[in-house]
């Protein structure tokens, strides 16, 4: 059974990792989805890798007038999932002020903009889904920017659930996934030896995948008495 047959559902970031995972198994599911980023190339490969019908649009989501605009031409949606963000790591004293900032405008700025643009279209019982971080409970080393940018967005999720109810709010907290944003952060040899140190030091032993990440997000839109809860999908990295 098609467990989203006839749910329109729009996912930001769709077009790699954890979004593209996302979005695939909800047309699985029966859903009509929309993905949207910045690339179209991107966009192109991943309807492909996808193999259902999704539609695709180019979006920056750091620009107002753009996600103002394309919630106008999608019209009444029942699922939003914003997983789309730049990423940066680095010690406090040495992450230039510009990135920390660039940082913000993507993941914080940028998803709070995109639900406040989508609100409107969403009907009572649908759902926002954010994404967050696991290094939000935890204090890392070189993740000073990303750990507070992933409590902000606990908390807007948080206070968004009792403000737009009955909408449902919510937000996926990963830990450690193998995605494509890595290859930005770090060289191909350093990526492979910070996560392997990561896995060892995981009650699991390895690194989570895109995939488990979608599943999650399946259960946030198909359980209809969720709402102001943070989902960790950290194979165990706040018990070490």
């Amino acid at each position: 059974m098609q467990r989203l047959q006839g749910k329109r559902v729009v996912v930001v970031g769709g077009s790699s990792g954890m979004g593209q995972a996302t979005a695939k198994l909800l047309a699985e599911q029966g859903a009509s989805v929309t993905i949207a980023s910045r690339s179209k190339e991107k966009l192109r490969a991943a309807a492909e890798a996808i193999g259902h019908s999704v539609v695709t649009c180019e979006l920056d989501m750091t620009d107002e007038t753009q996600v103002q605009a394309f919630f106008e031409m999608t019209g009444s949606i029942d699922h939003l999932v914003i997983t789309a963000s730049d990423a940066v790591m680095g010690k406090f004293l040495e992450v230039p002020l510009i990135q920390a900032r660039r940082f913000f405008d993507s993941k914080f700025w940028g998803q709070y903009m995109t639900a406040r643009a989508a609100a409107p279209k969403i009907p009572a019982g649908g759902s926002i889904t954010f994404f967050a971080g696991a290094a939000s409970r935890r204090a890392t080393p070189g993740l000073s920017c990303g750990s507070a940018i992933n409590a902000a967005m606990e908390a807007l999720s948080n206070t968004l659930a009792v403000e737009l109810a009955p909408i449902r709010v919510n937000t996926i907290s990963p830990g450690l996934i193998l995605t494509p944003v890595w290859d930005s952060l770090m060289d191909p040899q350093t990526k492979q030896a910070v996560l392997n140190e990561s896995a060892e030091k995981l009650p699991l032993r390895r690194i989570g995948t895109s995939e488990e990440i979608a599943h999650a997000v399946l259960f946030l839109l198909e359980n209809t008495y969720m709402t102001g809860s943070v989902l960790f999908v950290d194979g165990g990295y706040l018990q070490t």
